[in-house]
């Protein structure tokens, strides 16, 4: 064989695989989710303590969330809310992350601010958070000065006080938690354990600010833009764009958000109205009753708080081993399907606990307490329930992350 033939085959091939490597690089480049990685592949992954220091902005916002939590049913009943719409308030939430999250996520992505994408909405997150706990703190005070009186139920003024001041708490939570997470998928890059260990340090803090929250219950860098292509980036419609998204969306990202969806579905009831049913289904108390009655009510409010608190404990520890679990059970989908079954088994147990208050009391008298069995049986069903809430705050997050990356082949970009 000629071997000035085959050394000039050899050259062209080469020629040919430089060709096609910059055609594809070159494709890219349109798109700015893969041109962001492509250009954040030449630097050095952040250090873990980067990570881990951006996950710790979870423990401020899930002190007030556990604060929310723990204490606004029973207060928007001494306000003069019928327990019946009480519930009805709660709606803002789920509403607000429809409308806010999907608009700040699509915003900041696109954010050109020196001090990068993410930081400025959840410094602003920050803000709105500080401005809602104080029209809620003080909004009986507020109300009063504006002409409720003391003895009035309802305390009109105070309730719109509250509500607004809920409604800026809700949009807070929004504005600041998903840039946060979408801060620590840019700092996770493709990498999927550090995406997994990311999502487990955010899961952890918010542990850790839940345990504090309820203890205290108990006491009382830009993406750069091409010239060209910042006219249509700021022309396109936000909510035209988002759900755009739904008729390109593969089906792992389909099952993924349902599951999630019936997820929250189950949980929400749950994280809003624990405390309610301490209170009210298990120590028998009411917050429109008598004064025994409310005295009742308010004894298994505060009791209620340890129950969260236990549950958040459990989490904590939990979280940090996410991914050592996941592992030993043979992946992250199937431990998020054992724990869902957990879930399921524990709110089941909910009703139990609450015929055998209600028998106890039959028996006992409708102002006694509940024993200290039925009580031990419901702060247990708050800690067993900190396994599954442990998952849902980590494992569909970091899946998410890794089945957008495996479909684009990139990751979140700048940050």
């Amino acid at each position: 064989m000629d071997y000035t033939a085959v050394k000039s085959k050899s050259r062209l091939a080469s020629t040919q695989r430089q060709q096609w490597s910059v055609t594809v690089v070159d494709r890219s480049l349109r798109t700015p989710l893969l041109s962001s990685a492509i250009r954040q592949d030449d630097t050095a992954a952040p250090p873990l303590r980067k990570i881990i220091s951006v996950a710790s902005i979870a423990v401020g916002a899930q002190f007030v969330w556990a604060l929310q939590l723990s204490l606004l049913t029973p207060y928007v009943q001494l306000l003069g809310v019928p327990h019946k719409w009480s519930a009805i308030i709660w709606l803002n939430g789920p509403i607000s992350g429809m409308l806010v999250q999907p608009i700040v996520g699509y915003y900041s992505d696109r954010c050109t601010s020196r001090f990068g994408r993410r930081r400025p909405f959840i410094a602003s997150g920050a803000a709105f958070y500080a401005f809602a706990v104080f029209l809620i703190g003080y909004a009986a005070d507020i109300g009063y000065k504006m002409g409720d009186k003391l003895e009035q139920t309802p305390r009109v003024r105070a309730i719109a006080i509250f509500a607004l001041g809920l409604c800026i708490l809700d949009v807070a939570r929004d504005t600041l938690q998903g840039p946060c997470r979408a801060f620590l998928a840019d700092l996770a890059a493709v990498d999927a354990k550090r995406t997994r260990a990311a999502n487990a340090f955010y899961s952890f803090f918010m542990a850790v600010g839940n345990v504090l929250g309820y203890a205290a219950d108990k006491q009382w860098s830009p993406t750069p833009v091409n010239p060209d292509e910042e006219k249509t980036l700021s022309d396109d419609p936000s909510f035209g764009e988002i759900f755009g998204v739904f008729k390109v969306m593969e089906r792992p990202m389909w099952m993924l958000l349902i599951v999630t969806a019936l997820n929250w579905i189950a949980w929400f009831p749950f994280l809003f109205l624990d405390t309610d049913w301490m209170g009210r289904e298990v120590y028998g108390g009411s917050s429109e009753g008598d004064d025994r009655m409310k005295k009742l009510y308010n004894q298994g409010v505060h009791s209620g708080a340890l129950g969260p608190m236990f549950n958040s404990i459990v989490v904590g520890f939990m979280s940090l081993g996410v991914d050592w679990i996941g592992r030993k059970v043979g992946g992250a989908k199937r431990l998020w399907g054992i724990v869902n079954f957990i879930l399921a088994i524990g709110l089941v147990m909910t009703v139990l606990v609450t015929k055998l208050a209600a028998d106890y009391r039959k028996t006992a008298g409708p102002y006694a307490e509940p024993s200290p069995g039925i009580r031990a049986g419901a702060l247990s069903l708050f800690a067993v329930l900190g396994i599954p809430l442990a998952i849902t705050f980590s494992i569909p997050f970091a899946l998410a992350s890794s089945t957008i990356s495996s479909s684009s082949g990139a990751g979140q970009g700048k940050f």
